[in-house]
């Protein structure tokens, strides 16, 4: 191994070259992303492939596969470029130039409207800090999904985890104008029966029973709707439409309430608070980028 030649090693480039090449659809998506073309970028990975003598990737026309060695190198070169990264930080001490790679989980609606503008913004003033933002409809495995901080509703039941609440989340009763002209309004959380209730269902909770607290009194009501969906944003089209009452976060309802689309039901009433977390696994040391996204995000939510 001593005697190995320089050309034949592999080095942080080529590290941070397959982790990028893993994360696209394809070879000509990665050549995309990358800025090359995809001959180059074909070149190299097979020089790769050469060093280290085994095929990391299969070649599929519509998509990019990686083998049984591909897996277990990129398992292996993330947490390689995290460490050279923390090492630079802490080397350095200079924390305004973040380096290594952030990996960030997001629902797919507060993520579209509210963290990919922060993670853009973010890019901007960190250059070399490598980004990526999935959105998915809910919390996802740190290990298995190889992420670094993961924006949630509500605190994880895991201590191993640390979490920081970047904004209260409180959830309304909103219909539109049209379906109040034609309905009429409830008067109390019991009437909610007889109307109908556009439900969301979503982590396999019993969202067709909606609780409430006005001070120190508490209510549930089961309800009823000809609509349901597992997705936020076609639920909250539902209602704007006038099909129903929708029980909803107010990061999504407050332009509509505001703006009048939509009318804020019985709001002397209130949901229980879906508050927003960031959450990421506990380390002796946190990294300089987890730190400063965090930072970064809770003051920027703190303004919407």
């Amino acid at each position: 191994m001593l005697n190995q030649s320089r050309e034949s090693r592999t080095s942080s480039d080529d590290l941070a070259f397959f982790v990028r090449l893993a994360s696209a659809s394809s070879l000509t998506a990665a050549a995309h992303e990358l800025g090359l073309s995809l001959a180059a970028v074909s070149k190299r990975l097979s020089l790769l492939e050469q060093k280290l003598g085994v095929l990391l990737i299969k070649r599929t026309t519509r998509r990019l596969e990686l083998s049984a060695e591909g897996k277990r190198y990129l398992a292996g070169a993330r947490p390689l470029l995290d460490q050279l990264a923390e090492l630079e930080e802490a080397v350095s001490g200079e924390t305004a130039h973040l380096r290594g790679s952030l990996n960030i989980n997001a629902s797919f609606g507060f993520g579209r409207r509210h963290v990919a503008p922060c993670v853009s913004a973010f890019a901007a003033l960190h250059p070399q800090l490598s980004l990526s933002l999935q959105l998915s409809s809910q919390p996802l495995s740190f290990l298995d999904a190889h992420i670094d901080i993961d924006i949630r509703v509500g605190e994880p039941p895991d201590s191993r985890l640390v979490a920081r609440k970047l904004r209260t989340n409180p959830r309304i009763l909103c219909c539109s104008p049209g379906y109040a002209a034609r309905e009429g309004l409830p008067g109390s959380i019991t009437e909610l029966a007889r109307h109908n209730c556009i439900l969301l269902r979503q982590h396999d909770s019993d969202f067709a029973l909606w609780r409430f607290t006005r001070g120190d009194e508490q209510a549930s009501q089961k309800v009823r709707g000809s609509l349901i969906t597992n997705d936020g944003e076609v639920a909250m089209r539902m209602a704007l439409d006038g099909h129903g009452i929708l029980l909803r976060s107010w990061w999504d309802a407050q332009h509509s309430v505001e703006s009048g689309e939509l009318l804020h039901v019985l709001p002397e009433w209130h949901a229980p608070d879906g508050d927003i977390f960031a959450v990421w696994p506990g380390q002796r040391q946190q990294p300089a980028r987890i730190a400063a996204f965090v930072d970064f995000l809770q003051q920027h939510l703190a303004q919407g």
